[in-house]
This record gives C-alpha cells, sequence and structure tokens, in this order.
C-alpha cells in the first residue's frame, strides 16, 4: 500500500511574463504556464515531450484513447488532450486552490462529457479499482511549492501506475529537481514496467527529462516513427519529428 499524505496545502498564486502567464505554489518555481493568446498551445518543451505517448498510436485510433494527468499543473495537458486531441481526459488534482486558479485564470472549462477534474491524493485515486486497464496516456507530473523531487517516485507508485493503463497504453513521467535522481528513478519504472519498455528523452535546457514506459514493450521501427510524428504535427501542431531525434530506448 501506498502511505498516505497528510500534506499542508500551498497557496497558488500566477505571474504574468509578456504574453505568457505562470502558475506558481507559493514560490518562485513554476509548475506550468499558458498563452495569454492561446489558451490551449503548449507552452514547455517538456509538457510538449509529455504528448510522446502519440508516437505509439495510430493517428486514426486516438480518438479512442483516454488520457489521465496526475497533477494538474496549469491544466496545459487536460486542456490540449481535451479541446486539442477531444479526448476523454480526467486529471487527479490535490489542491482545491489549484483547481479554482486553472478555473478562475487558466481559462480551464468546467468538467463536462469529455473532460473532468477528480480532487483527490494520486497516492490513493489511483488504488481505485474504476481506473484499472482503463488510461491509454498518464501523465504523471508531481513537484510542490519546491519543486525539489517528484512528490511520488516508489516503485509501489509505478507499479500501480501500470495497472492503470490499457494494454497499449503509455505512462509519461516528467523528472526534474535538485534532489531528484535520473538514474534512481528510471530504475524504479524498470522495475515496474520491464527494462526494454522505457524510453527517455534527452533533457531540456532547462533540466526536465521526460520519460516514457509502455505497458507492452515495442520497438516501431524509425521509419514508423517519424511518419507518425508527420502526422502528428499536420494534426496537432507538436514538434513530434524533433522528438524523435532525441529520445530513445533505455535498452537498445
Amino acid at each position: 500500500m501506498l502511505k498516505k499524505r497528510s500534506p499542508h496545502l500551498p497557496e497558488v498564486n500566477f505571474s504574468d511574463d509578456d504574453t505568457i502567464r505562470h502558475l506558481h505554489l507559493g514560490s518562485e518555481w513554476i509548475q506550468g504556464s499558458m498563452y495569454l493568446e492561446d489558451s490551449i498551445g503548449l507552452v514547455h518543451e517538456y509538457v510538449q515531450r509529455m504528448m510522446a505517448w502519440l508516437l505509439f498510436v495510430e493517428p486514426d485510433s486516438v480518438k479512442d484513447c483516454q488520457a489521465m494527468q496526475l497533477g494538474l499543473g496549469a491544466g496545459s495537458l487536460t486542456k490540449f488532450c481535451a479541446k486539442e486531441l477531444r479526448i476523454q481526459t480526467t486529471a487527479i488534482e490535490l489542491n482545491p486552490q489549484v483547481l479554482a486558479m486553472c478555473r478562475s485564470h487558466f481559462k480551464l472549462p468546467a468538467d463536462n462529457t469529455t473532460m473532468r477534474v477528480v480532487l483527490a491524493d494520486a497516492a490513493q485515486e489511483i488504488l481505485n479499482p474504476t481506473w484499472w486497464g482503463t488510461v491509454d496516456a498518464l501523465q504523471v507530473d508531481l513537484y510542490d511549492r519546491e519543486a525539489a523531487a517528484p512528490v511520488l517516485d516508489s516503485l509501489p507508485f509505478y507499479n500501480h501506475c501500470r495497472r492503470l493503463l490499457t494494454p497499449g497504453g503509455c505512462m509519461t513521467v516528467n523528472l526534474f529537481g535538485r534532489a531528484s535522481s535520473f538514474e534512481r528513478s528510471v530504475e524504479k519504472m524498470s522495475a515496474a514496467f520491464g527494462k526494454e519498455a522505457i524510453w527517455a528523452f534527452k533533457p531540456t535546457r532547462e533540466g526536465n527529462t521526460v520519460v516514457l514506459a509502455q505497458h507492452t514493450p515495442s520497438r516501431p521501427r524509425r521509419e514508423v516513427l517519424m511518419a507518425r510524428a508527420d502526422q502528428i504535427e499536420a494534426r496537432w501542431g507538436l514538434p513530434a519529428t524533433k522528438w524523435v531525434r532525441v529520445f530513445k530506448p533505455m535498452l537498445p
């Protein structure tokens, strides 16, 4: 079982930097961002890379997928999956102030037939059998106000994450922070998913490394990945051809 957390929830605030609005949890660390003139566009490179699960899905079948975000942030991935991809999307968020801020200042819609936000501790919510085997794209971005390391980063946690996924599903995780360890995190993911299931990007300039884990390992040929990347760029405007150049399996 995952130990239940009793967190002291930080205050939530925002700042505007020219054409971009940032979400903060009572510190200078940015927890998410939004273009003021394009509320659905993904501002940060690492957030775009959290969509790399699309490389493992036939583009015409994306419409049948279900996405889940652990950690709402500024609502970027939730809005993109629900409004741009138009797929069933659920976000799990611990702090009700984050949800209120996203609704009031980051143009997150109210819950509807496509999108909803569940106010809950992700560590506990993923134990709910209702979710098991239903998620095609699990996006994990869980940080506190200090952003020093992922809040949930244990082998039991990743085991539970794998249980959420459909056979063809993928998990993407943002690894960042001065107290985090890429090697330790990947070792835990590898123990849960299998080493052959793990892919990773090179770090971004800001130091974020996105890791992808497949429920069922596969090795699509490079020409297949490039063809899908071209379609991803054409349909949804994501820089997917660049992903293929800086994205590789951990085991050759």
